[in-house]
Parts: C-alpha cells; structure tokens; sequence
C-alpha cells in the first residue's frame, strides 16, 4: 500500500510591479522555479526568501488566499499560502540569486498567467505545453476562481 504523503506548508508569494497596479490586470514577478515550497511564518518567510531569491525588498506582505495541493504523481500535498506585496523600491529589479531554484525573473500581468494556466489546463495527454505551471498557480485558478491579487 502506497504512503499518504505528509501535508506541508508552502508560501508563495505576488511581488506586485508597483503600487498602483491596475486592479483588474495587476503585473506581478514570477520565476521559472527548479523546486517548490518553503517553511516558517507566511509573511517573514516570504520576506525573506524574496531578498535570498531576487534581491527585491519587499513591504507590505499580507495574506491574500490559500490552495489545496495534492500532487500524488511527486508524492506531495501542500497547503500554498499566497501573500501579496510590493518591492519597497520600484526600480530595482530581481536577480536569479539561487541559480538551483530559480533560471530567472520575469514581470507578468495576470492575464497573462491566465493564458498560460487555461493552456495547460485544456492540454489533452500528448499535447505539448509551452509553459509548464506551478500546480498552486493552476489550483488557484481552479479553487479561488475570480481571486486577483492585489495589496490594500
């Protein structure tokens, strides 16, 4: 019989471009990631991995929803908390810090990770997907449908 994997608990986080995002299309900073998740308290853990990951500063971190990720095909089930904030300046820009996690940063808008999560989540088996998700992004997209992020 097969183990059930152990439920962690993950921490993602929205690095919005700027403070005033439009609110119905905000760009973010998202990462083509090697591994997932991380550990410790949601708004200090992402704080600090930000700065060890892209070197961005980061302020105003706050909770904005969380994801049910069961991944039996790795073994693994998460709970991913998603929080939301703003680099404390807008011109700096992030660097592939942890060049073993990461290949590199880029701004997006959300219509944008729209696109791509409706892709992979219409793909039928054989099908190849150009941009391959983060299953907490596709569970965001499927659990909180509607949810943007933002920071009040």
């Amino acid at each position: 019989m097969a183990s059930v994997p152990k439920v962690r608990v993950g921490v993602g986080a929205f690095v919005l471009k700027s403070k005033n995002e439009d609110p119905k299309n905000p760009r973010f900073l998202i990462g083509k990631r090697l591994n997932a998740h991380g550990a410790g308290k949601p708004e200090g853990t992402a704080a600090r991995e930000l700065m060890e990951e892209t070197g961005l500063k980061v302020a105003n971190v706050q909770f904005l929803t969380a994801t049910n990720d069961y991944m039996p095909e790795d073994g693994k089930h998460y709970v991913t908390l998603f929080m939301t904030c703003v680099r404390e300046n807008d011109n700096d820009e992030a660097q592939v810090l942890e060049p073993d996690k990461c290949e590199g940063w880029e701004w997006i808008s959300w219509e944008d990770l729209m696109s791509w999560v409706n892709i992979e989540l219409t793909a039928r088996d054989g099908d190849v997907v150009e941009k391959k998700m983060f299953t907490p992004f596709l569970n965001l997209v499927r659990q909180r449908p509607g949810l943007l992020p933002r920071n009040i």
